[in-house]
């Protein structure tokens, strides 16, 4: 038996948009689904059971994080990140690579794999395939990903053909190493950029190698939406129908529909527990940065339209106060409130979908938004 199942339930006949269920180890989720990321082993100034209150499914981890600290082999002796962290229901590890890439000014790229240094204490490390496998074998996550590199959106083409062949080997590798097939699925990564041909082939490469899911990586890394969505068009269809898709780091309101539309299943990003630290909140008529002036005499709640938590019992005032007090209680309030907002999202995205009429909500949603505005803030 594998250890992750997808099951297609139905699909939009507005836009072809899928209505699934993904069976794990730890639970059955519907999708499309947002899940929120707990990069260190908790979502900030979240509880599980907070989460659990909220709706969210799977959460993510991150692996290069957890191998710095407390390290993989104490998350092992724990009993697996789902004891170390108090959390039963799915969790999601990455594999390390875009954080390599990312925040690691000195890197040395190898067949082998990856020569960096620690962001935190300039410490020489190393991250192949195999190290990113083990790792993450030791974590224990449903899901875990297959180690790429993730290339700068808009690299030239020779690079990028280079990347992805050797994004293609590395998986092949991760598989090989994997040793929890039965209890742990481990995806693939389709890259390539914006150039259709490369996609078309680093999809053919792992579909090949048979993962139990896919991911689309390299996108959401600062390309225009219209980039995102124009690669997802000619990308989705290359992956099986019978297995999970996700885009990897998206978690804007529009992007979520957006991605949605075009064959997604699952979404992840830091967005909205990020913004909530700064003050920023989604409501239904748009963007909404609460620690500004004007709101320090205004009592209603950050979205009269909302049901959450933070809603139902705070003002705007009062959480206003409390950031700019520091206070992490307001921290808490509107991360509560913008998790809420992204779950509740995807729950009418699924049911546009059961009733045939996502791109009827994407208009009604997009309008009330102001997104179709001349000038409208995005996050």
């Amino acid at each position: 038996m594998a250890a992750i199942r997808y099951e297609l339930i139905k699909k939009d006949k507005q836009t072809g948009a899928r209505l699934g269920i993904l069976h794990t180890p730890h639970g059955s989720y519907e999708t499309p689904m947002f899940m929120p990321v707990g990069t260190l082993a908790t979502v900030k100034t979240m509880s599980p059971e907070e989460l659990k209150e909220l709706g969210a499914g799977v959460i993510l981890s991150n692996t290069y994080h957890l191998w710095l600290r407390p390290g993989h082999e104490i998350v092992r002796e724990a009993g697996g990140l789902h004891k170390f962290m108090n959390w039963d229901q799915a969790i999601l590890t990455d594999s390390g690579g875009f954080q390599v890439f990312s925040l690691s000014q000195f890197r040395k790229i190898e067949e082998e794999g990856v020569h960096f240094r620690n962001h935190l204490s300039g410490e020489k490390l190393f991250l192949s395939p195999e190290k990113a496998t083990e790792i993450q074998n030791a974590l224990g996550a449903d899901i875990m990903m297959a180690f790429d590199e993730c290339p700068p959106f808009d690299a030239d083409y020779n690079y990028m053909k280079q990347s992805v062949e050797r994004t293609s080997r590395w998986a092949e590798r991760c598989l090989k190493a994997h040793s929890r097939s039965h209890d742990q699925a481990l995806f693939g990564i389709v890259q390539g950029g914006g150039n259709e041909d490369l996609r078309k082939q680093s999809a053919r490469d792992l579909i090949s190698l048979d993962f139990p899911g896919y991911a689309v990586g390299g996108l959401s890394v600062g390309e225009p939406k219209e980039e995102m969505n124009r690669v997802l068009e000619f990308t989705t269809p290359l992956l099986p129908e019978n297995k999970p898709r996700y885009l990897m780091g998206v978690g804007s309101p529009d992007s979520l529909i957006d991605g949605a539309i075009r064959g997604i299943d699952m979404f992840d990003c830091v967005l909205p527990t990020r913004i909530a630290r700064n003050g920023t909140c989604m409501t239904s008529s748009g963007r909404l940065v609460v620690k500004n002036a004007k709101y320090a005499r205004d009592f209603r709640p950050i979205d009269e339209h909302c049901d959450c938590y933070t809603c139902r019992n705070y003002s705007r005032a009062y959480i206003r106060h409390l950031i700019h007090t520091n206070e992490i209680f307001g921290f808490r309030l509107c991360t509560y409130h913008n998790l809420h907002f992204l779950i509740k999202l995807m729950e009418q995205v699924r049911q546009a979908i059961r009733e045939d009429r996502l791109q009827d909500f994407r208009d009604e949603f997009f309008e009330q938004y102001g997104f179709n505005k001349p000038n409208a803030k995005n996050f």
